[in-house]
């Protein structure tokens, strides 16, 4: 014969039996404050909405790294699936109800993986934006490529002289540009300047993951 589940709530993930010692130890501490205690449980429960609505836009390696229940992590799936509108404002209502039973532990991992996503993002934007500096220097400046060769010794200089080259000979002759430029579009790139872009990253790329190689490598003693 089955037993009757205990009738209960959830408070911050965690099972409260209505009768038990937490539920009396609960109330006693809500009572007087029972307006200010709905609000800020209306609080609680709006972030965790939308901390599961976060998630729909988590990478999956950052999504798997956080330990979450397999009912919750086919509710995200099946939300990302869903596209009727109505039909997916009820999917995140689920997964809002399964991120309230989530632990402190859980909640914790799941905001820093969301942060870890973000302050990726930012730092593959500002790599981004340094490469493009860069390559427009190297074309529109004669000093700019004694400089880049300075702080990149590493680079393949044949190859980002023959790229700077060709990259200002298209831009010089190029009449698409000027007539695109005029008519307010955007003007194709030469192959040259995309190809000078590939390398200018690539190679700020490399020096990075190097320095930080370095910098995580452990001190040993110097072997004679």
């Amino acid at each position: 014969m089955s037993r009757k589940p205990k009738k209960g709530y959830f408070v911050r993930g965690q099972f409260v039996a209505e009768g038990s010692e937490m539920d009396i130890a609960l109330k006693a501490e809500l009572k007087g404050t029972h307006d200010a205690s709905r609000t800020d449980m209306k609080r609680e429960s709006d972030e965790l909405q939308d901390l599961g609505k976060a998630l729909l836009t988590l990478r999956a390696d950052l999504l798997s790294g956080i330990g979450l229940p397999d009912k919750l992590l086919g509710a995200l799936i099946e939300a990302k699936r869903i596209s009727n509108f109505e039909g997916k404002r009820r999917q995140m209502q689920f997964v809002g109800k399964l991120m309230r039973k989530l632990t402190p532990q859980q909640v914790l991992d799941t905001r820093a993986a969301l942060e870890t996503q973000r302050s990726g993002s930012a730092h593959e934007k500002l790599a981004l934006h340094l490469a493009e500096q860069w390559r427009d220097r190297l074309i529109g400046e004669d000093a700019a490529q004694a400089e880049w060769i300075a702080h990149h010794p590493g680079s393949d200089i044949q190859q980002l002289r023959a790229l700077i080259r060709q990259a200002r000979k298209d831009a010089a002759s190029t009449h698409e540009a000027a007539v695109a430029e005029s008519q307010g579009l955007a003007p194709r790139k030469s192959r040259a300047f995309r190809e000078l872009f590939a390398l200018v990253r690539a190679q700020l790329s490399g020096d990075a993951a190097a320095a930080e190689e370095a910098a995580q490598a452990p001190e040993g003693d110097d072997e004679h």
